[in-house]
């Protein structure tokens, strides 16, 4: 629990909010309650019905709310969103009548609030699927400026840390983008370098991660991962970005001094990168979930990324202290 500790000690002294759409769900409410009590969000607002809400209570022991409630479908703003709706659809030609059935989908309303400034992120998920967190945020949110994809990162809290004393290492892309070409990799390395930021308040150190060091084996798949490290380079030179970053790399050039000494010596990346990047969806997932279950390392996410707006997805097999983590997570990409 060292990233979550460490995530919600940053969170406590913002002062953010976070609206959690899925009142229906009992783990929510519950959620809800210790964000507030926690400081982790000074105020939540949970979307449903009073009957939904006085449910969900009742069936978690909530018997003091501390968190605030909308009955979204009845709310006096409801037909202003439906209005925002219709015309951030233009283009695709959705009607006011579309735009209105559209946003009784509750994690579409959510995200309207938080497009809004209502709020300054949104969790969900423990019952709507990652497809459905996806359109809501690419149709309401969309991508931050000079980002042209969304992604994910996982959050990986190491049980023994990296030789270089790393506790956390973020992972990406492990559960958005199949197989990214090599400027959608530039955008995923920079939108998990800004989490990373956010999150841990450290130097993003960037490892472009493959099966070659600098050149060791030669093959067509390699390309668009040695094409990718050059544009992020240049990336930062030229915006001046406090990061560090080296491709292409294998696992142990990127995370142990002393193969990096032998294999990469010439690298800004010298065994001690703390944000690895994936040639593909592939590796990234199986990455992830083997450092889960050998290493023994807590994994939180997917995180999503590259949004206008903090908007995070959660496991329909989560509980109430994983909503808790992921709220506090989102409130530290709010902080920035």
């Amino acid at each position: 629990m060292y990233a979550i500790d460490l995530f919600v000690k940053k969170a406590q002294s913002a002062s953010k909010s976070l609206v959690l759409p899925e009142g229906h769900d009992f783990r929510v409410v519950a959620a809800a309650n210790m964000i507030v009590e926690n400081r982790v969000a000074s105020e939540v607002t949970v979307l449903g019905t009073e009957a939904e809400i006085a449910a969900s209570c009742e069936k978690a022991g909530v018997t003091e709310r501390k968190f605030k409630t909308l009955d979204y479908l009845n709310c006096s703003f409801f037909e202003e969103y439906a209005a925002l709706f219709a015309e951030i659809r233009k283009k695709k030609g959705i009607t006011i009548e579309q735009a209105r059935e559209a946003i009784k989908d509750r994690i579409f309303f959510g995200s309207l609030m938080n497009r809004q400034g209502m709020v300054d992120g949104l969790v969900a998920g423990s019952i709507a699927s990652t497809p459905d967190m996806l359109r809501a945020s690419f149709n309401c949110i969309g991508t931050a400026p000079g980002i042209s994809i969304a992604s994910s990162c996982f959050v990986m809290d190491l049980q023994n840390p990296t030789i270089s004393g790393d506790r956390v290492l973020l992972y990406a892309d492990c559960g958005v983008n199949p197989n990214p070409n090599a400027d959608q990799l530039v955008d995923i390395a920079y939108a998990t370098a800004k989490t990373y930021r956010s999150l841990v308040g450290k130097q993003p150190k960037v490892a472009f991660l493959s099966f070659s060091t600098h050149g060791s084996a030669k093959h067509e798949i390699l390309d668009k991962i040695v094409e990718a490290t050059a544009k992020f380079k240049a990336k930062i030179v030229a915006e001046n970005l406090d990061i560090v970053a080296d491709g292409e790399l294998q696992g142990d050039a990127a995370l142990v001094p002393k193969v990096a000494a032998s294999k990469a010596p010439n690298s800004a990346v010298q065994g001690d990168a703390n944000v690895l990047i994936f040639p593909d969806l592939n590796a990234g997932n199986i990455a992830y979930k083997l450092t889960e279950r050998l290493a023994g390392a807590g994994a939180y996410g997917p995180i999503l990324q590259g949004l206008a707006r903090p908007i995070n997805d959660l496991s329909r097999g989560c509980k109430a202290e994983d909503i808790y983590a992921v709220a506090a997570i989102t409130v530290c990409q709010a902080i920035g």
